[in-house]
């Protein structure tokens, strides 16, 4: 279940993206469980949904923690699941999971110091809140994956109303803020009026960033 926003918020969150080939096999086996969310793009969640009033001062906020932080790497191995306590299905962090934490801790201060509904828990999730045979037979299509990637920035999402869309990344190690190619027009850069699209961003605001998991 999203959050309400209030008038005039945005519902943001703050992603590892899962590269490719990698990301379209976890999607088919999200899409394989029946789970309705089967089309957002594999990822670590390290901010969940986030209603926040002020999408620039966010996007500067992302902008220092990523600056603040080495790219790194990740290793995804084997599955697990949040069973009985929630339905749900993940792939594991075999490494990565100590640089993910320390960015998600960072990350929860300044427009983004919210309360976690959870214990972090870096994971990659492919079923959730389908039926128990639903989330077995996804643990065991996921079982055997073994995979590692380097991680060299964050992403963030925005809900549209329909979907969550990407719109922006934040390089680690510099910061630099980079959009998304068919980010959303009204959201395309932080704080300007709805109608500006991604071309009309001004100059300085980052160049679109190549290899963006599909939708």
């Amino acid at each position: 279940m999203l959050p309400g926003c209030g008038t005039g918020e945005a519902l943001v969150g703050v992603v590892v993206a899962v590269p490719e080939p990698l990301a379209s096999r976890l999607r088919a086996v999200r899409a394989a469980a029946g789970d309705p969310e089967a089309d957002i793009p594999p990822h670590v969640t390290l901010v969940g949904p986030t209603c926040v009033p002020d999408v620039r001062a966010v996007d500067a906020h992302l902008s220092r923690v990523a600056g603040a932080h080495r790219p790194f790497g990740v290793h995804l191995r084997g599955t697990g699941t949040f069973r009985p306590v929630s339905p749900v299905v993940f792939v594991a962090l075999a490494d990565g999971a100590d640089a993910c934490a320390a960015l998600e801790a960072d990350l929860r201060s300044g427009p983004l110091d919210v309360p976690a509904r959870f214990p972090f828990h870096p994971h990659v999730t492919v079923a959730h809140d389908v039926g128990d045979g639903a989330l077995d037979a996804a643990q065991a299509a996921a079982g055997d994956v073994d995979v590692r990637f380097e991680v060299d920035r964050l992403f963030r999402f925005v809900h549209d109303g329909t979907a969550w869309q990407p719109v922006r990344t934040f390089l680690l190690g510099t910061g630099e803020p980079v959009l998304c190619p068919d980010a959303p027009p009204e959201d395309a850069v932080p704080g300007a009026p709805h109608g500006v699209s991604a071309a009309d961003a001004p100059a300085g605001a980052g160049a679109v960033v190549p290899g963006m998991p599909p939708r």
